[in-house]
């Protein structure tokens, strides 16, 4: 698996990419761990995903999808059972991986209620490794038990959680009149082996781990299976709760729960700083095999209520809590080879092969050693004996090589400098903004490289360029493959209809999946895009670090692809005068221009193009106004908005001649806010920014 560029490093194409394949990987992850108790990854693995998502979105933050798994916790309930809808949502909680994080976290608490060297205490107990569950109890009687699901809505597991002997069905007197306790269901370790020693002796398929058992367990059809299952219970939370229950912090509502008759973790303990929060961690770690159940890190809190209240939630998480996961094992090994892997934007990285070894419980084969740069800092050579690690890295990494005797005697690795396609294009080193030059090796071949050629098919009909109904990813994949209508680049697809017409022996509505009404309208819909606006021709062509604002702004500049493509040849011929008009384009750097020049620099992207405009016409631009109320303004829209979408608001907006930006800042002038705004409406605020409504803002540019 390629390594990855941080988020700064990335256009806004490979970034759109980039987060869409991870919010579908997200939120297929959680379909498999919360809905169906089979997770397919590692926790830190799925740490990792939803970490890179984060910081895509944050540095990307127009890019963010209404999907996004960071707008949501968990997956939605089964249809197998009856849904629950949570009075208060069951929310997830942030991660820290380093005690950096941790002490960042109390910094942040200690900042934002501005505590001036203040006191405050907090709580931290092993993080349980099972299944979230609400109980809810009515005059002390239990009326329902539900999963967390999607943290809005979980399915209704009563009467198998009547089956739990932890778990009480009658509360003693003083319970609150309604109390909704929450915790973990989880399984011990030696119920675990035991239960799979049964499973296996009646021929069934064992549990990967306990988590994975409890689950499957608690969510059974049958309730008499859940009580032949030995489950135990943690309770540490609550949902919605009567006023008059008067406890007033994180551990006395806890203590309170033991006194009603709910099992609690007793390494729960207070802390009043960031070290003693440190030292407690070190001492669950220190005796986490020893614990009997398994556990994943320690969850910090802050231990009053009316500071819990105060700090309140952002997205999906509270500012109050954070999980402190427990770091990955390491192992040492040999490295047999390098092996190189093409992505999809020609990236060539190296990939480390190992005599495989077992770490952290999954036997590893490979692990990323980044780029060029990265084998010369860890000196590494084949044959030598490597330091491997697994954290919240997607893949292992290795991280130290042993410089005996032996590896000092090995030669040096020799990186690549051609492609490994068959073209044998040359790689290059894109300097960064800084003007230093990038660590990434890229194929230049783009369209033309095998290796790229699909993922930008994929990009070229994608929404926001081409948008060609019925040429999605399964499409495409599966005409780049077929023998007999083959789309390896744009042009292809254009010429579709007339090579299924002249196919004398083989016609496409007769191939699995297709039909003569489903043929007819896919070769409608891509007659319909024989022509398309500038703006989203440029973005369809996937040069890098041209993405659909830059596209827009060069459309908006050159105004005809004729104009535009004659200053590219220019630029390739080495024309200062065409560089620096294009220099002169608001928006426009050093950076896309040579992504421009890179890309029309290369004999197979002018061929694949010249082909693409044998069967397109690029409309000219729309040049924006300059003589509206919101010309020359930015302009940032939040919230949810009624009378149009985002997309048709932010191309009202860029046509009147404002600039649409995705964050707030000294410099925005007006922000447009719609129900749900949240921190943007709130710091827009704090700046004085003009803030207006939806119908405020269409009565100021005149509807």
């Amino acid at each position: 698996m390629p390594a990855e560029l941080p988020p700064d490093a990335l256009s806004p194409l490979e970034a759109a990419a980039e987060i869409a394949r991870l919010t579908g990987a997200i939120r297929e992850h959680d379909r498999r761990y919360f809905r169906d108790d089979a997770p397919t990854v590692s926790d830190a693995e799925y740490d990792r995903l939803r970490r890179r998502l984060l910081a895509l979105e944050a540095r990307f933050p127009d890019l963010r999808r209404p999907d996004s798994p960071s707008l949501k916790v968990g997956s939605g309930p089964s249809e197998k059972f009856e849904k629950v809808m949570h009075r208060v949502p069951m929310l997830s909680l942030d991660n820290a991986f380093s005690d950096e994080d941790v002490t960042d976290f109390v910094a942040r608490v200690h900042r934002f209620l501005a505590t001036h060297g203040e006191a405050v205490a907090f709580t931290a107990e092993p993080k349980i490794d099972g299944l979230s569950l609400s109980l809810r109890y009515e005059a002390g009687r239990l009326v329902s038990a539900a999963t967390r699901g999607d943290g809005a809505e979980g399915e209704n597991v009563t009467a198998n959680v009547e089956t739990v002997a932890d778990i009480p069905r009658v509360l003693p007197d003083g319970a609150p009149a309604v109390l909704e306790v929450r915790g973990e269901v989880y399984m011990g370790h030696v119920d675990f082996a035991a239960l799979n020693a049964r499973q296996e002796a009646a021929g069934d398929k064992p549990f990967a781990n306990p988590r994975n058992a409890a689950a499957g367990s608690l969510r059974q059809l049958d309730p008499r299976i859940t009580a032949s299952r030995p489950l135990g219970f943690f309770a540490y939370a609550w949902g919605e709760v009567s006023d008059e229950w008067m406890p007033t912090t994180q551990w006395d509502r806890v203590r309170a729960f033991r006194d009603l008759g709910f099992p609690v973790n007793e390494l729960m303990v207070r802390c009043a700083n960031a070290e003693e929060l440190l030292a407690h961690y070190r001492r669950i770690e220190a005796m986490r095999a020893t614990l009997g159940y398994d556990i994943d890190g320690v969850v910090y809190k802050v231990d009053r209520l009316d500071l819990q209240a105060r700090l309140g939630f952002v997205s999906r998480s509270p500012r109050w809590a954070i999980a402190h996961k427990f770091p990955a094992e390491r192992a040492t090994t040999i490295l047999e080879g390098i092996d190189i892997q093409v992505g999809r934007t020609g990236a060539h990285t190296p990939v480390a092969r190992l005599i495989p070894v077992t770490v952290g419980g999954v036997v590893v084969s490979n692990a990323t050693l980044h780029n060029a740069d990265e084998i010369a800092r860890l000196e590494a050579r084949i044959g030598d004996t490597v330091v491997v690690q697994r954290a919240g890295d997607v893949i292992p990494q290795i991280v130290e090589v042993v410089k005996d005797a032996a590896h000092e005697a090995r030669a040096a690795y020799d990186f690549p400098h051609l492609c490994l396609c068959d073209l044998k294009t040359p790689l290059i080193r894109e300097e960064t903004a800084t003007g230093e030059e990038g660590k990434i090796r890229r194929c230049t071949g783009e369209f033309a490289c095998p290796y790229q050629r699909q993922e930008h098919l994929r990009h070229f009909v994608s929404r926001r360029a081409f948008d060609i109904e019925g040429l999605g990813d399964k499409q495409i994949e599966f005409f780049f493959t077929d023998p007999d209508f083959p789309i390896r680049e744009p042009a292809d697809i254009f010429t579709l209809a007339t090579r299924n017409a002249e196919s004398a022996l083989k016609k496409l509505e007769n191939k699995e999946g297709f039909g003569a009404v489903s043929v007819a309208k896919l070769f409608a819909a891509i007659d319909e895009r024989r022509t398309i606006g500038l703006e989203r021709f440029l973005f369809a062509l996937g040069i890098r670090n041209v993405g659909e604002t830059t596209a827009r702004q060069l459309a908006r500049a050159y105004g005809s692809w004729s104009a535009f493509h004659d200053a590219a040849l220019k630029i390739v011929d080495g024309d200062l005068q065409a560089r620096e008009e294009m220099d002169a384009i608001d928006q426009i750097g050093e950076t896309v221009i040579d992504a421009v020049a890179a890309y029309f620099r290369e004999p197979h992207n002018r061929a694949v193009v010249e082909r693409l405009i044998g069967h397109v016409t690029p409309l000219d631009a729309e040049k924006p106004k300059t003589d509206t109320a919101v010309a020359g303004k930015t302009v940032v829209f939040t919230g949810s908005l009624e009378k149009m979408t985002r997309d048709e608001a932010k191309a009202m907006a860029e046509r009147l001649g404002a600039k649409v930006s995705g964050s707030v800042s000294a410099k925005t002038h007006i922000v447009v806010a719609g129900p749900g705004a949240g921190s943007k409406l709130a710091k827009a605020r704090d700046l004085g920014v003009e803030v207006l409504t939806e119908e405020e803002w269409l009565a100021l540019v005149g509807g």
